[in-house]
């Protein structure tokens, strides 16, 4: 903590971060951008009084990781903005109001868009496979409830593909808003919750469709928990392979596809090569939006922004909308496709948001 809190000193305000940044872009406001978040964590970190301004700049982060790359210095500002929300916790700052709604419903209903548990599986296109299996396909709250084609077509595909897994009745949320809006201790008490379950279960492999399950996962839970009891999978690692494997055949050739870079998947893992494999190995022609690969832009979502600031994830969402010349845009991240339907519901575009295994099951169906 001492050296992410000295590196805040290495910040000159040269402003090579404000190009890249989603929120500076749509506000042309500095508290909107890094140089506005660290000055923001240099007032937290120095226990003096915080003003709303500097509250809200903590807030609008999407910790995207555009910016890190870009300063001079490489401050790892989604960093210094993770501590400084739970600073403001321990200070009674945060979360905001809004927060606070999401999380009331979490814990009552143990998702993160206040869906009815008894309805979590509506989307399952058969029984559940209630077999035992080491392997489990974690839907995750996006999936099950308002995207339920990702879900669909991600199941419908493993299975195709002869992967044995199981899925969970009840299954909970991951955890990570909590982790987001720095609620630490719900986010360890939740990690907690899952990890016992899942080695209860004899669970060896997790396969997620979420970018942020995965991080969250992948990242979040050895941060708080240590070394975990199982491994921790994309889809799109396993789907070249297993197309290769399988020797699929490819009954239905779509045309084109517009491909975007999922902030956790890309520039935090450095998922680029897998899921364009995955699609070409399918017959299916990959576009690129202008920025793609490191340079993705956000889709607006992240970060817990959107559920306090909804027009501006709207507009950054609009943003890249905007960049797609040939549909439909396919991403890999579950929370990604959701904030691009509901932008273009809202804008009125006839643009066609798909998540990544629904054109690849087109194919081989």
């Amino acid at each position: 903590m001492t050296e992410l809190v000295e590196s805040l000193e290495l910040c000159d305000e040269c402003r090579a971060c404000l190009d890249g940044c989603p929120t500076y872009k749509i506000t042309e406001n500095i508290d909107f951008s890094p140089i506005g978040r660290i000055r923001a964590s240099k007032m937290i970190f120095k226990g003096g009084e915080v003003t709303h301004q500097a509250v809200a700049s903590i807030y609008s982060c999407h910790e995207c990781y555009l910016c890190p790359d870009a300063c001079p210095y490489q401050i790892d500002v989604p960093e210094v903005v993770a501590q400084s929300r739970v600073e403001l916790v321990k200070r009674g700052l945060g979360p905001l109001e809004r927060h606070n709604k999401v999380i009331e419903g979490m814990r009552k209903l143990d998702n993160a868009v206040n869906g009815d548990p008894a309805k979590r599986l509506d989307w399952l296109p058969e029984e559940s496979p209630r077999q035992a299996s080491s392997t489990l396909f974690y839907v995750g709250c996006l999936a099950s409830y308002l995207v339920k084609d990702a879900a669909i077509s991600s199941y419908l595909l493993l299975k195709k593909l002869g992967v044995d897994f199981m899925i969970l009745d009840d299954e909970g949320c991951c955890g990570i808003y909590y982790h987001e809006v720095g609620r630490l201790d719900l986010a360890r008490e939740k990690f907690k919750e899952n990890a016992d379950r899942f080695k209860k279960l004899g669970i060896k492999r997790v396969i997620l469709i979420c970018g942020g399950c995965y991080h969250c996962f992948k990242r979040l839970y050895p941060e708080l928990l240590g070394d975990m009891d199982f491994e921790v999978v994309h889809i799109v690692e396993i789907l070249p392979a297993l197309l290769r494997e399988r020797g699929i055949k490819i009954e239905r050739k779509l045309t084109e596809v517009t491909y975007h870079d999922p902030c956790r998947l890309g520039r935090l893992e450095g998922f680029y090569e897998e899921p364009r494999e995955a699609l070409k190995l399918c017959g299916i022609k990959v576009n690129e939006i202008p920025s793609c690969r490191e340079n993705a832009p956000c889709c607006g979502g992240g970060g817990a922004v959107r559920s306090v600031y909804r027009d501006l994830s709207l507009k950054i969402g609009a943003g890249v909308l905007d960049q797609v010349s040939v549909g439909p845009l396919v991403t890999s991240c579950s929370f990604c496709n959701f904030n691009f339907s509901y932008t273009a519901r809202k804008i009125g575009s006839d643009k066609r948001i798909a998540y990544i295994t629904e054109p690849i099951l087109g194919a081989l169906s």
